[in-house]
């Protein structure tokens, strides 16, 4: 797919790996449309340097959580820009818990968030895309859903769940739209890691480094403009970390 003017709906675009993303679109003159939840100063930022950099971006807010909010979100980028070429689903709940700790809260939030809103959003977008005739969607995943993390069992479910949900839509929305998934091993640890805890994941890859942000992107960026014929696939961007 050409992505010079195109429309790309990036959610979690405000930060790290969403906002990497949503900047590659951006470079190649698609049209960004800028996904946040709470965080809108930033995400509203992020779209005004996109156009004062002679591009084309907004800002929309949603919920994950809510299926409602994000049926509107999608109708406001089809209103804004008229047509939805390319859907990244990226936003992620990710924190540890011990599974005896695990509440129904917690499990709501990590299926809520990583696995129902990519599918609604695939669902609103991908109608959009097949009246178009062409589309593109990518899910952001990870490699724990093939080898699920300890402390992390409703992530690394949704994660699973996420690649499952990748072939299933590769199906429902075929032939136009190509649906795949790129799953990341460990690229920006999670905040609360030490010293000690990122470099225990750095050797447990076997490149002995972490990935980053730009390393996303220019992987969504080879699913979305690099081929047409993947579809249902899951790519592996996590430095061999799932064979060492």
């Amino acid at each position: 797919m050409e992505l010079k003017g195109k429309v790309a709906l990036v959610t979690g675009a405000a930060h790290r790996v969403g906002r990497a993303i949503a900047a590659h679109f951006a470079e190649r003159g698609a049209a960004v449309a800028v996904h946040y939840n709470r965080s809108r100063a930033e995400a509203e930022s992020f779209a005004a340097g996109i156009e004062r950099a002679g591009g084309r971006a907004r800002a929309f807010g949603a919920n994950l959580e809510s299926v409602p909010a994000i049926e509107r979100m999608a109708n406001e980028v089809l209103a804004a820009f008229g047509r939805i070429d390319v859907l990244v689903n990226c936003a992620s709940v990710f924190y540890r818990k011990p599974l005896e700790d695990v509440t129904e809260h917690d499990w709501d939030v990590n299926l809520d968030t990583n696995l129902k809103a990519p599918f609604f959003l695939s669902k609103f977008a991908g109608a959009a895309m097949r009246r178009q005739g062409a589309g593109k969607i990518v899910n952001i995943g990870d490699w724990a859903g093939i080898r699920p993390y300890n402390n992390y069992l409703p992530y690394t479910v949704s994660k699973s769940g996420l690649i499952g949900l990748t072939r299933a839509l590769a199906k429902a929305l075929a032939p136009e739209v190509q649906v795949n998934c790129v799953a990341l091993g460990p690229v920006m640890p999670p905040e609360d890691y030490g010293e000690e805890e990122t470099a225990r994941l750095v050797a447990g890859t076997l490149t002995k480094r972490l990935g980053s942000p730009e390393d996303v992107a220019r992987a969504v960026m080879f699913l979305c403009e690099g081929t047409d014929f993947a579809t249902g696939a899951t790519l592996l961007l996590d430095g061999g970390r799932l064979l060492n």
